[in-house]
């Protein structure tokens, strides 16, 4: 996605690091590049706008659910992996395999 007009930072930056920001897991300095670059760019800020009301309805939906420890680092290397281009898999490889209950 890019509004087609150059920027200081690019807008493949922007919305590859853009939960970084909703989530303010970024130092100052670069939430203000954000920041700068959603004022010049209309379909980043869009895009910023979406992801945020998402985040939001989420919180509201699931906000109170216990979530597992290792949860995020899960789903973040599911990101990077799809975000990398590498073939993502149907079932979780990092869970241990099933063990049969005996009755």
């Amino acid at each position: 996605m890019s509004c087609g007009e150059p920027h200081e930072t690019d807008c493949s930056e922007i919305l590859d690091h853009l939960y970084e920001f909703l989530d303010r897991e970024m130092p100052d300095s670069d939430c203000v590049k954000f920041e700068h670059h959603f004022e010049e760019c209309s379909p980043c800020l869009e895009k910023y706008g979406l992801e945020q009301a998402v985040k939001k309805l989420v919180k509201r939906c699931c906000g109170h659910d216990d979530v597992p420890g290792d949860l995020r680092s899960k789903v973040m290397g599911r990101i990077e992996l799809i975000r990398s281009g590498q073939a993502v898999p149907d079932q979780d490889v990092t869970a241990s395999p099933a063990t049969p209950q005996e009755s």
